[in-house]
């Protein structure tokens, strides 16, 4: 049973790998782009409205404070790059929701030879775009409803001693829930039956979540993560959770 985390957390490791094979690369690589190129049309209209502040500011200045602008660049520059590593995997679960199922299709047929009974190809993946969104939806959902009352607990004197520990266990829990979902899903089973069958592995599910969750505070590394995540869980689903 002590091995069961360490086991989960390997999966982790097992989708890193997954994901550069060749034929799983260009579901990694598309999603992958158009993230990157909506992040950059925002820093490029943030950067020009910013811009523009300054020069607006910057003559109204005396001499003396000509440095400012300098500072405000500064603090700019620190914001957005702030902004970005914590909301690149936010919004990339959303816009990479049409392809995850088609990642986690496309691993199990290089695991297994074949594909789930949900295989649908990348014309359905588009049109199932918004359920998708409506899946991601739920999960938040589902998220909130126990995330509140543990946001509570810190504020409770002696039961915020234990509310950071309680709060990584549950983080750890929503992410291997979060890309359990895109195999699972593959074979038709919904959000209620997807978390039965991680509970019955839950120290599995826990490390694995535990590892996705540490990764994603490592920069640069947290853009390969959901990617890696997909294709691990859908390894972890094949192995383990399928039986």
């Amino acid at each position: 049973m002590i091995q069961q985390p360490f086991l989960g957390a390997s999966y982790l490791l097992r989708g890193l790998g997954l994901i550069f094979r060749p034929g799983l690369r260009r579901f990694v690589a598309v999603p992958l782009a158009i993230n990157v190129t909506v992040f950059a049309l925002l820093l490029w209209l943030a950067i020009g409205e910013f811009n523009a502040l300054i020069d607006y500011l910057t003559p109204q200045l005396p001499d003396w404070l000509a440095w400012l602008a300098w500072v405000l660049w500064a603090l700019f520059a620190a914001t957005a790059a702030v902004l970005v590593f914590f909301s690149f995997s936010v919004v990339a679960n959303l816009i990479a929701a049409p392809f995850n199922g088609l990642l986690a299709e496309a691993v199990e047929r290089h695991l297994t030879g074949h594909a789930p009974p949900g295989a649908a190809g990348l014309k359905a993946a588009f049109k199932e775009a918004p359920s998708a969104l409506r899946d991601e939806g739920r999960k938040l959902g589902y998220f909130a409803k126990w995330a509140l009352p543990l946001l509570v607990l810190f504020m409770i004197p002696g039961l915020n001693l234990i509310a950071p520990i309680l709060w990584t266990l549950f983080s750890a829990w929503m992410l291997a829930v979060e890309y359990g979902d895109y195999p699972m899903g593959n074979h038709h089973l919904k959000g209620a039956e997807q978390r039965q069958r991680l509970k019955g592995r839950v120290l599995l599910a826990l490390g694995f979540g535990g590892a996705a969750l540490l990764a994603t505070m490592v920069p640069v590394i947290n853009f390969l993560i959901m990617p890696a995540a997909v294709a691990g869980a859908t390894a972890m689903w094949v192995e383990r959770l399928s039986k």
